[in-house]
């Protein structure tokens, strides 16, 4: 018979966060099944969900460390391959300084053991070098909600899909990402008081084709669209004045910059028709309540972050914020990608805090009990694409990658190949199976997975739940919380009384000490408990004692994270990306009111011509996640979706004369792969490859990874652009 564990884990294998059951027998977990009671999925499982688990006991696990010798990875114990790791990082750190190691984590590994990295990074190693694989599409999301909030934090939640009287969903095909999610909506769209549903999205997407509105734009021109909707609402009046009056700044400004996108420019640009948009304006600026949505169609797109401010925008002029029914959620690509902004591991610092804010950084130093000369503030910390720089001109010399596949998911694979096989630099991984990243690492540490450890995860509407261990790892493998607390241990950390730095040996002792770092910031935590996180539902933050349950939306009061003291940024100039000081922060005066941030489109950096006339996007299918390191090992799941394809529009096809089925060379400026075609249900001029794909199970030589073909995503600053061409052949 099997055991079911009743502890409130959750799938790890999508972002939604979704509340299960374990089914366990004899040391194996034989079997899930969704948890009634959990206020996100309601009992209800997707397809990774329900299979994902599949991949736990795959005899491809990473049983034991490994270290190359000789040019191969060997079998090594424990002990040689974290001696050589503290070796190597004390050698680097006498020839090079602290700024010789960078860290690359995740966003799949669990608060806890986030929280003792961001320790050993910031105030052991004293480095800003620490980034996440969030940065290639989450960052966006929380730089959005700094930029017009004053801090991260999704200000609505799920429930307000059922209560909303418009859906605007913007690159976010929710079918595909957030299946269960997307059953929530089915309902209401079903149901006898359906809302309006408007997406944006260059495919005829499985969420499109439920649309009541599709607007199709040109990829790369989300910012003139967003700005189209924006002066259609200011020209009919539908802008809220009552509360942009109390509640907002920067109208002005904003009004100005969105007055020459009447709805024939748009059209030019964007190649949507007049009448779609102004249908679309219309339903969005007369709708008594707006859920808005975005993801990697806005994320990895151009202008990403001055995008996302628009929908940000769209909300706040019409005041549909931090009531049910109305918010935005800015989504989350990765189960844990929450966690690794709160925890301070990708860009952040923790709890929210402001790096320009000496006051944060004491508050910082002071829980962490160390000095505040050894809290690394003097600039931000360091983005995964100066790293990459930073390791070619050989001023990073070793390079940890905890629980990402960073030869398949970053983009201009050619490139990264090249650095990460330089020779004189010492590359850790640390994963749960082989990857095209761990065959060519110096040293592999076996990491244990979801259900093998305890630890606790928040979703994209903030809510966290507690992930219990049912079943031991395999082999020597650890969890990245020990392993991390190993290596504090052997490099000798130390707080300023000479006590050790990282003095905590379970999840629930560090998952304390986080309670009392996040007190008092946006992401609260102060009144969670291990056991209050067990047996019944997750729970959102802020959870205080005004709020000991959770509070489901921010800004019900209509205040917001700007106050200077209190804000995570100060914000950047969405078209040049030049940061803003303190002074010229205070100068816009947003004393706890939202600040609508404007943006004129500018065109993508790389732009068809004649050799190659096509836009690509990349983007997730239903079945997979991110580089299929766990669903290409579930069985049922790797059956549903075995290869990867490239879809073409029939106009295209045609004109090609290809058919479907038939491989095709995609090309760009960077490399090509070789794929079948899928055709129909793109726009004209466009190409969709899934990210998914790599290497690791391919049965021929061809190149089938779509980062083969991507621009390097300058993610560290709001006037990103992602966009690139090619042609078929």
């Amino acid at each position: 018979m099997y055991v079911w564990y009743v502890h409130a884990n959750a799938t790890f294998v999508h972002s939604n966060g979704c509340g299960l059951d374990i089914g366990v027998k004899d040391g194996r977990v034989v079997g899930v099944r969704g948890r009634a009671t959990d206020r996100v999925n309601k009992g209800r499982l997707g397809p990774k969900g329900l299979h994902g688990w599949e991949s736990i006991h795959h005899p491809d696990r990473l049983k034991h460390p490994l270290i190359r010798r000789n040019g191969k990875l060997e079998q090594a114990s424990w002990d040689e391959a974290m001696s050589l790791i503290v070796d190597k990082a004390k050698e680097i750190r006498a020839r090079l300084t602290n700024h010789g190691i960078g860290f690359y984590t995740s966003g799949q590994l669990f608060l806890e053991e986030y929280y003792v990295l961001a320790m050993i990074g910031k105030a052991g190693l004293n480095t800003l070098h620490m980034d996440g694989n969030t940065r290639l599409c989450t960052a966006t999301a929380a730089a959005s909600m700094r930029e017009s909030f004053g801090s991260d934090g999704q200000p609505g939640s799920y429930g307000d899909i059922d209560y909303t009287e418009c859906l605007f969903m913007v690159g976010h095909n929710v079918a595909n990402t957030q299946t269960v999610l997307w059953s929530r909506i089915l309902d209401r769209l079903e149901g006898a008081y359906p809302p309006k549903l408007i997406v944006v999205d260059p495919r005829r997407s499985e969420t499109a084709k439920k649309a009541t509105i599709h607007l199709a734009p040109k990829i790369g021109t989300n910012v003139a669209l967003l700005n189209g909707l924006q002066h259609l609402l200011f020209k009919n009046g539908w802008v809220n004045e009552a509360f942009v009056s109390k509640h907002v700044v920067g109208l002005q400004q904003l009004e100005a910059v969105v007055e020459e996108y009447t709805p024939e420019y748009v059209m030019q640009v964007t190649g949507v028709p007049t009448t779609l948009l102004e249908e679309a304006a219309r339903i969005i600026g007369t709708s008594s309540s707006l859920l808005s949505t975005a993801l990697q169609g806005v994320y990895q797109s151009n202008q990403a972050t001055a995008a996302a401010c628009q929908i940000n925008n769209i909300n706040l002029l019409l005041g549909h914020i931090g009531k049910p029914g109305s918010g935005i959620l800015q989504m989350n690509g990765q189960p844990t990608a929450q966690n690794n902004r709160e925890a301070g591991c990708d860009g952040e610092y923790p709890g929210f805090r402001n790096f320009q804010n000496q006051k944060h950084m004491q508050e910082i130093a002071d829980h962490w009990n160390i000095d505040l000369i050894r809290m690394p503030h003097w600039n931000q910390p360091t983005h995964i694409q100066n790293m990459l720089n930073y390791i070619e001109n050989g001023s990073i010399e070793m390079f940890w990658v905890s629980g990402t596949n960073p030869l398949v998911s970053l983009p201009n694979l050619h490139r990264v190949r090249d650095l990460f096989t330089k020779p004189d630099l010492f590359l850790v991984v640390q994963d749960i199976f082989p990857t095209e990243t761990t065959a060519v690492a110096d040293v592999v540490l076996p990491a244990a997975q979801w259900a093998e450890k305890t630890g606790c995860f928040t979703n994209a509407d903030r809510t966290m739940h507690l992930s219990q261990k049912a079943v031991e790892p395999p082999g020597e493998a650890k969890s990245d919380l020990d392993i991390f607390l190993d290596f504090g241990r052997r490099m000798g950390f130390k707080s300023k009384d000479g006590g050790p730095l990282i003095p905590y040996t379970t999840p629930e002792e560090v998952f304390d000490a986080w309670k009392k770092m996040s007190y008092g910031r946006p992401c609260d935590c102060s009144e969670l408990t291990y056991e209050k996180l067990t047996g019944g539902s997750g729970i959102q933050w802020p959870c205080t004692k005004e709020y000991p349950n959770g509070k489901e939306r921010l800004f019900t009061d209509g205040k917001f994270f700007t106050d200077p003291d209190y804000c995570e940024d100060f914000g950047h100039d969405l078209e040049t990306g030049a940061p803003y000081t303190r002074a010229q922060y205070q100068a816009m005066n947003p004393a706890g009111r939202a600040i609508l941030k404007a943006a004129h489109h500018k065109a993508p950096l790389e732009a068809p011509d004649d050799q190659f006339p096509l836009l690509l996007s990349t983007g997730r299918n239903v079945f997979h996640f991110h580089t299929r390191t766990k669903t290409g090992r579930a069985r049922r799941l790797q059956q549903a979706d075995p290869q990867p394809f490239v879809r073409i529009s029939e106009a295209d096809a045609r004109a090609l004369y290809l058919t479907e089925g038939e491989m095709v060379v995609v090309r760009s400026r960077r490399g090509s792969v070789e794929l079948p075609v899928r055709i129909g249900e793109i726009n004209k001029g466009h190409v969709f490859i899934p990210f998914h794909f790599g290497y690791f199970d391919s049965k021929d030589p061809r190149a089938r990874a779509a980062n083969e073909l991507t621009v390097a995503y300058q993610g560290q600053k709001p006037s990103d652009s992602a966009c690139s061409s090619g042609s078929i052949g």
